[in-house]
């Protein structure tokens, strides 16, 4: 992969699918996100739906979000069909190595449970959630091997892995003949640290793609939300990102996105998820209802210039 229009997500060409895909953390999550109370099932069902019609198909969930419910729900609609054929959503899903997990094949049967809350017998992509050191990092690297060679998961990826981690893992798949296809980490204009750290550098050498979650930093690069606003729900209520100064601080940067956005009939949203795209990383916007869903999509079908991807760079040199 490479700076520029050339970039390319490989997961995303190997799948079928665009290099954006849609993030279902707040699908079932009450607590943090206000599921139930401002939106509910029948909204992100209708996410789910609006996203695959806009072109949308990859849907990353995780057995912890909504403790099993954003499963639940993404199998729902999976079940009530109607998409077209060729079509279906594609199913990203993760294992959390949490302490009480001591033993690596633990990975199976929570494998094994999230396919049965999706009401699938393989998902496309599986990813370690984060890294500890329990289970065994290698033993739980050899298991993931597994799940693919048992047919329960296309390809394989890990999460919030640093560079030297992720080189270990790919090198430990390796060893079992299968490719280490993924890391999903932090990246937006405001969270440029994959650039720094050797993420994206290894990503690319490798040949593994950045699936970049909080790409839109939780809707402070929408131009949503200004100084003076305190948004709903616990995450951005309060949360130092939606602080009056900060809010202060992102001011520039939405006012840049959305002069680049007006040279193309686009939503500043749309120009930020469009500049990671132009990195080759694959970002994952959450969703909480169809007009949503569809704005994400609009980041596809069009790219920057080199001179407005290096005016974003500039423009956001303070968050690398």
């Amino acid at each position: 992969m490479q700076d520029g229009t050339t970039a390319e997500a490989t997961l995303a060409r190997e799948l079928g699918v665009e290099p954006l895909g849609v993030g279902a953390w707040a699908w079932g999550t009450s607590q943090l996100w206000g599921y139930g109370k401002e939106y509910g099932r029948r909204e992100v069902g209708e996410a789910l739906r609006a996203s695959v019609a806009s072109g949308v198909r990859f849907v990353d969930t995780a057995e912890i979000y909504g403790n099993g419910a954003s499963e639940r729900i993404i199998g729902e609609v999976l079940a009530e069909g109607g998409f077209p054929e060729g079509k279906e959503p594609v199913i990203a899903t993760k294992f959390a190595p949490l302490p009480y997990r001591f033993s690596p094949r633990s990975l199976l049967s929570a494998l094994d449970a999230s396919l049965l809350r999706l009401g699938v017998s393989q998902v496309d992509l599986y990813q370690i959630h984060f890294n500890s050191p329990v289970p065994s990092p290698k033993g739980l690297l050899d298991v993931l091997a597994e799940a693919v060679k048992s047919g329960r998961a296309r390809h394989v990826g890990v999460s919030n892995y640093s560079a030297e981690a992720m080189r270990r893992a790919h090198e430990r798949l390796e060893r079992q003949g299968v490719r280490l296809a993924s890391n999903q980490v932090h990246y937006s204009l405001l969270h440029r640290k994959p650039e720094i750290d050797g993420v994206l550098d290894a990503c690319r050498q490798l040949g593994v793609t950045l699936i970049a979650y909080s790409p839109i930093a939780q809707g402070l690069l929408t131009g949503k939300y200004r100084p003076g606003d305190r948004p709903s729900g616990l995450m951005r209520r309060y949360g130092r990102a939606f602080g009056e100064a900060n809010l202060r601080r992102v001011e520039p940067v939405v006012d840049e996105l959305r002069r680049i956005g007006r040279e193309h009939g686009r939503e500043p949203s749309q120009v930020a998820l469009n500049w990671l795209i132009s990195k080759g990383a694959m970002p994952i916007p959450g969703a909480k209802n169809a007009r949503q869903a569809e704005q994400n999509a609009g980041a596809l079908g069009w790219e920057m210039s080199p001179e407005e991807t290096e005016r974003l760079d500039l423009a956001t040199l303070g968050w690398r």
